[in-house]
């Protein structure tokens, strides 16, 4: 962890924010925490916090194998929440609307640079006091504005950051 700003965009910084949760200092109070931690951790390639906070139910034999695999191939580049769905709480569900942006590099002679991005309606529940991560609804790429801030965080337009040319 560093000092800064923290890796999931929030504008607070790491110590405020995701470290003390892959730290193990702190526990996700809101679905939305957690799904920034689980950011964090895809970020740090924290894997064993990725493991933690995945639903036990929906927990494959191989998931460490194909996070490992992520975490070799994927840099994250930025976190967008588009929205959070607090309605079912107190029914021990929530939802966090988010947009994670990542590089790869491709397979074949050229190996080029590649941007893409995960769009995700993401369902958390809340088991023995603790939230984690059940499933996802995959949504439709967000096509970002030329005029937007860019969602790497920079503070320039699209355009004249991942959106140039």
């Amino acid at each position: 962890m560093t000092e800064g700003l923290c890796c999931c965009q929030s504008g607070n910084t790491s110590d405020t924010c995701c470290g003390p949760y892959l730290s193990g200092q702190a526990i996700p109070a809101t679905p939305e925490q957690l799904m920034r931690s689980r950011y964090a951790a895809f970020f740090y390639k924290n894997m064993d916090y990725l493991i933690a906070t995945r639903d036990p139910d929906h927990r494959e034999e191989n998931d460490r194998q194909l996070l490992a695999d992520t975490c070799n191939t994927t840099q994250w580049r930025g976190l967008v929440v588009v929205k959070t769905d607090d309605s079912q709480l107190d029914q021990g569900v929530g939802y966090v609307e988010f947009v994670a942006f990542y590089e790869q590099r491709g397979i074949g002679p050229l190996r080029d640079l590649i941007h893409g991005q995960i769009h995700e309606k993401a369902r958390f529940v809340n088991k023995e006091g603790r939230w984690v991560y059940c499933d996802g609804q995959m949504l439709p790429p967000v096509v970002w504005g030329r005029n937007q801030p860019c969602w790497c965080g920079s503070h320039k337009k699209f355009k004249r950051c991942h959106g140039a040319p």
